[in-house]
C-alpha cells in the first residue's frame, strides 16, 4: 500500500470513530503535531528496512463534552467488536487518567485502533498501521 493511500484509508477510519462518537474532528492547527507520522518499520533485532517499507500512526482530536466521552468510546468499541476487531483493552473509570479508553487490533490485518479521553472536551482517535510495503517494491529481507 502506497502511503497516500494508507493516509487516506486512516483518514476514513478516524472519520468513522468520530461519526460514532457523534465527535467532530479538530482541524490540524500545530504543524509539530500533524495527523500522520510514517516510520521505517524496524526488524526483531533493531534493524531498520530500506526498501520503503513503512508504519503510519494516524492520529486525530476530536471535540466531545466530558459528559458524552463515556457513552462515545462505549459505542466505538462496540463497532469496533462488530467488525471483527478484537479488543486489547476498555477502560471506563472516572477515577482514572484517562477516564475512558479502547484499544483494539484487528486480528487479520493487524491494524491496531485506540480511542480515549484527552481532556474536558476532546477524546483523541488513533490508527496505527502494521509494515506496509509500497506498490511496485521489492521485499528485501532483513
Amino acid at each position: 500500500m502506497s502511503k497516500k493511500k494508507a493516509e487516506e484509508w486512516a483518514k476514513h477510519w478516524t472519520e468513522s470513530m468520530a461519526r460514532t462518537a457523534k465527535a467532530e474532528i479538530e482541524p490540524e492547527t500545530d504543524p509539530e503535531l500533524p495527523a500522520a507520522k510514517f516510520t521505517n518499520c524496524i526488524g526483531q533485532n533493531g534493524e531498520s528496512a530500506d526498501d520503503g517499507r513503512f508504519t503510519l500512526r494516524y492520529s486525530v482530536r476530536a471535540k466531545l463534552p466530558k459528559e458524552q466521552h463515556a457513552e462515545a468510546i462505549r459505542a466505538i468499541r462496540d463497532t469496533l467488536k462488530q467488525k471483527g476487531f478484537e479488543i486489547q483493552g476498555y477502560r471506563s473509570n472516572p477515577s482514572k487518567d484517562p477516564a475512558n479508553l479502547v484499544d483494539a487490533r484487528h486480528p487479520k490485518d493487524q491494524q491496531s485502533i485506540s480511542a480515549e479521553d484527552l481532556n474536558e472536551e476532546l477524546i483523541v482517535l488513533i490508527v496505527s498501521t502494521p509494515c506496509l510495503l509500497p506498490p511496485g517494491t521489492e521485499q528485501k529481507h532483513l
